[in-house]
């Protein structure tokens, strides 16, 4: 399963990095891409929105589910 999220305040490499280890971290999740200039990630894996949007806000960004 593919998610997407909206995801705001990513200003270079480094918060791309930071965002996809944070959703790497969750459980479910095999793999997640973070993309500043869309201001997206995907994420592919079984986990529930909720539990993918405050993974990102742990690590300091802004998320919602995609829209």
């Amino acid at each position: 399963m593919s998610t997407t999220l909206t995801v705001t305040g990513m200003s270079c490499e480094h918060c791309e990095a930071r965002v996809e280890d944070a959703l790497s971290e969750v459980s479910g999740v095999t793999s997640a891409t973070a993309d500043r200039e869309s201001e997206s990630a995907t994420v592919e894996g079984e986990a529930a929105v909720e539990t993918l949007v405050a993974a990102v806000e742990d690590a300091g960004y802004d998320a919602s589910a995609h829209s």
